[in-house]
Order: structure tokens, then C-alpha cells, then sequence
């Protein structure tokens, strides 16, 4: 950990961030830092406040009910000029720089003086050319091309990407990207967006979340305002839409998102869109919106095999080396250890690499296995340390496919009941101590090379099959409470 004496100088708000973030994570648990905290960034409003901004009003009000206090208590611990944070949501920001290049005595980046546009588009300032242009509130700086890690399971929605980027005339739009939560779907919609509007100045992109074109949506209406809300989507020349699914249920938000769709791809205009299943498989959205999500190209991001995890850990320690969060390289066999404690989805994975290099900093070159462990074994299954039991993981993947705890345990090898043993298997591996051997003899006294067949083909279904990676999502989230 580092010592509060050491950083109590600091003034940079990004390095006091990620010192603050990481202890908090430990404090409230993985779950509500994935959801409340992770997702939000240090920004500086126009009066020079420091501001958390969270991706929603609710995580707005979360944080402010239940980790301000102890947030600020952090941060003053950690920052040489005893600032405070305050916290707001993104539709309440605006254009805001964020607090490192503030701190440093630069404005935000205009985009080449492009016109990214994130909506509402009221709350969003102009840049200082006094060009068309305006910078996104919605976007994150760091979700680039250049940052994302190309691995077998996303090289195909990659290479979609960077042709929808580079404006090329191809013959399908829209353009949905889908797949599970955490694997690569805004980061791909940011990083096109980005490279879009630097390759055409003047051209209008818009970005904005699904949920945010809901709320402005019924803004505008209790406004009276929505012949204004139209305009701004369809004048657009690339509009992306995250998170597509949460229209799902809602009969005039979904009217309006078919008919602002309707009228770009008439004009001709790029659409991308993402959402976490296939178009067709969103059966909240009506039937007419899905004929229309379906109508162009549908790109599946698929969940990370190992080797792309190890990758995208890699590539997170040497941007946190770069800003000076941490100095040297991590063993291998640390980061092997990181990214086997942590199945989860890549947010996940990042979120445990601030965690290491939040509390190894400049030890991190001489980090051996147990110290990670050590150091991490609490932060990696949210909260305080507890102990997961094989007969736990089989009950609990016995009830997660209607199956009885015996079944798992039994000799029967049809594959309800053989893929859901090989399952529970790998969550053995995963979350307990016990060796292959030993799992074997609990799973009905079969031999290791069973279990360690299990374990592989769970490995590898993982990256290749959708369902199979979202019940061990599932079964990951419910094991660790």
C-alpha cells in the first residue's frame, strides 16, 4: 500500500484518483465499485470544483448517499492542496476537461476541432475556435483505437469498426455491435467516434447512451421541445447509440428511435449501435425497431479467452506506468495470477489491475504470487475475505440449471448434466484451493484428468460460446454474493 505520508503531496487529481479508488474498492466490496465507482471519472467544472462524474443520476445519488464522505476522506488524506470532491452525473456536466489536464493548465481536446455531440445538447459548450464543433460529455478519452486490445474473439467487430470509422462507403447500416456486458462494445463505439470526427472536422457525430436518448427524449416532450430533439439526432452524419436493449419496453421512446433511424439511413447517414444480445433476441423491443436493428450488419463481441486478458492487463499496467501510478513490469506470474482470480468480464479485470497497482505502486517489479494474493485476496472477491466451498459451488450450479446437487456428482454424461459438471468443475478451480485431484474425488471420486478436461473445455467454450460465458458470469456474481 502506499503510505499516506508519501502521497500526501500530491496534487495531481488523476494520481490521487486512482490511490483513493483503489482503497475505496476495497472498502465497499467489488460489486458496488464495478457499478457506481468504476464506471465514473475526476472532472473540473467551469468554477474549477472537482467533480466525480457518474455515468447516471441513479450512481449519482448512490455515491452521494453512500461514499462521498469516506471518498472525501481519502482524497483530503492523499491531495496536497485539501480539495474536495463533489459528485454529478454526466447529463448535469456538460463539456467539463478532465481534472489532470486542468490541473496541468491545458483545455480539454477540441477533436480537431470536429462536432462530436453528446446529448442533451444543451449542457454542452462550444470550443474555443468558435468552429461547429463541440467535445462530447458522454465520451472517455482513454476508449481509443489505440488503447483497445485486438484478440480472437473481437478482431472481426475490430476491423467492422475501423472501416465504419474511416467513413468507407460499405454496404450495411446500421451496424450493431453485441455481446456481454464488459467485453469491448463501448470502447469500440467511443474509439469510432473519436477517429470519425478526426478524419471529418466538420462532420456532426452524435454519441449517446440509450438511456441518456430516453431521458432527453422525455425532456423534450415535458418541454415541449421535441421538434428540437429531432433535429439534433437527424441532422447528424454518424449517429452511435450504447446499450440499445434498455429502449426495450418503453412504446414512445422506441416510436421515436424507429423513426430517427428510419430517416438517417434514408439520407444516407451512419448508424452504429450496440447492445448486449443480437437484435432479434431483444424481445422488449417491438418487432418493427428489431427488423430494423437487423436490417445491416450485426458484429458479435464475443467474451475474452485468456490470452486476450493477458494482453488487455499488460496494456493497463503500461498506461498506469505512464502515468506514473506505478514503475517497473509485473511478473508474469503475477499477472497470470490476477487474470485466473478474476472470470469476470474486462471492466472487471481492469478494475483489479488498479486495484495491484494501487497497492504495489513502485514494489510492483518484485510483487511475487502469495503477496498479490495476500494483498488482493480480499479486494478480488469483493469485501472481506470469504472462503467459497465446493460443496457451495456445486449447490449453487446444481440450482442455476435445474439440477440436483447428486446429479453432478453421478455417473450420468448427458450433456444437460455433463456441461453444467464441467462448469462447476472450473469454478472450483477458479475460487477454491483445492487441486485437481482433490475436486475429482468431490465430484463422485473421478480421476484428475477428468477435472483438468472439464477445466480446459470451460476455458475454451467460454471464449466461443455466449451462453456458456454468461452462466459462469452469472454463477461468478452469485458465488461471490
Amino acid at each position: 500500500m502506499m503510505g499516506s505520508a508519501r502521497m500526501a503531496g500530491m496534487t495531481d487529481p488523476d494520481r490521487i484518483w486512482t490511490e483513493a479508488a483503489g482503497r475505496l474498492r476495497g472498502e465497499i466490496g467489488e460489486g458496488a465499485f464495478s457499478s457506481y465507482i468504476a464506471p465514473s471519472a475526476v472532472r473540473v467544472d467551469g468554477a474549477g470544483q472537482l467533480i466525480l462524474v457518474t455515468p447516471t443520476a441513479y450512481a449519482r445519488d448512490w455515491v452521494r448517499k453512500n461514499a462521498l464522505r469516506r471518498m472525501n476522506e481519502l482524497w483530503l488524506g492523499l491531495d496536497g492542496l485539501n480539495r474536495r470532491l463533489d459528485v454529478r452525473c454526466r447529463a448535469e456536466m456538460g463539456s467539463v476537461a478532465p481534472a489532470s489536464q486542468v490541473a496541468a493548465g491545458r483545455a480539454a481536446p477540441s477533436m480537431a476541432g470536429g462536432n462530436v455531440v453528446a446529448m442533451p445538447m444543451a449542457t454542452v459548450a462550444p470550443v474555443a475556435d468558435g468552429a461547429r464543433a463541440v467535445r462530447a460529455a458522454g465520451l472517455q478519452d482513454r476508449l481509443t483505437f489505440d488503447s483497445f486490445v485486438e484478440g480472437q474473439g473481437n478482431a472481426f467487430a475490430l476491423a467492422i469498426a475501423r472501416q465504419a470509422a474511416a467513413w468507407a462507403d460499405g454496404h450495411f447500416n446500421p451496424i450493431f455491435f453485441c455481446g456481454p456486458y464488459g467485453y469491448g462494445k463501448t470502447h469500440l463505439l467511443n474509439a469510432i467516434a473519436w477517429e470519425a470526427q478526426r478524419l471529418r472536422p466538420d462532420a456532426k457525430v452524435v454519441y449517446l447512451t440509450a438511456e441518456r436518448f430516453l431521458s432527453t427524449f422525455v425532456r423534450a416532450m415535458q418541454d415541449r421541445s421535441t421538434a428540437a430533439f429531432k433535429d439534433s439526432l437527424r441532422s447528424a452524419d454518424m449517429l452511435l447509440i450504447d446499450d440499445v436493449q434498455f429502449v426495450g419496453g418503453k412504446a414512445s421512446t422506441q416510436e421515436e428511435l424507429l423513426s430517427t433511424l428510419t430517416a438517417l439511413i434514408e439520407d444516407g447517414k451512419k448508424i452504429i449501435l450496440s447492445a448486449d444480445k443480437p437484435p432479434m433476441a431483444l424481445t422488449e423491443v417491438e418487432p418493427r425497431l428489431r427488423s430494423h436493428l437487423a436490417s445491416g450488419l450485426t458484429c458479435p463481441v464475443e467474451p475474452a479467452d485468456r490470452s486476450l486478458k493477458l494482453a488487455v492487463a499488460r496494456n493497463r499496467i503500461e498506461a498506469l506506468s505512464k502515468l506514473g501510478v506505478v514503475s517497473g513490469e509485473v511478473r508474469p506470474d503475477v499477472l497470470e495470477h490476477l487474470v485466473d482470480r478474476t472470470p469476470g468480464s474486462m471492466r472487471e479485470l481492469e478494475g483489479a489491475v488498479n486495484t495491484l497497482a494501487a497497492v504495489a505502486a513502485t514494489r510492483l517489479s518484485a510483487l511475487t504470487v502469495d503477496e498479490a494474493q495476500g494483498l488482493l485476496g480480499s479486494a478480488l472477491r469483493g469485501g472481506p475475505e470469504r472462503r467459497i466451498t465446493v460443496d457451495e459451488i456445486q449447490k449453487t450450479v446444481a440450482d442455476h440449471f435445474t439440477l440436483k446437487q447428486a446429479d453432478l456428482l453421478s455417473e450420468r454424461r448427458t450433456r444437460s448434466v455433463a456441461r453444467p459438471r464441467q462448469i462447476a468443475m472450473y469454478l472450483c478451480k477458479q475460487h477454491t484451493t483445492r487441486s485437481y485431484p482433490d475436486i475429482g474425488r468431490r465430484f463422485g471420486g473421478r480421476d484428475h484428468t477428468t477435472v483438468l478436461h472439464g477445466v480446459r473445455k470451460i476455458e475454451e467454450l467460454i471464449a466461443q460460446d455466449e451462453q456458456i460465458a454468461r452462466d459462469v458470469e452469472a454463477l461468478t456474481r452469485k458465488l461471490r454474493g
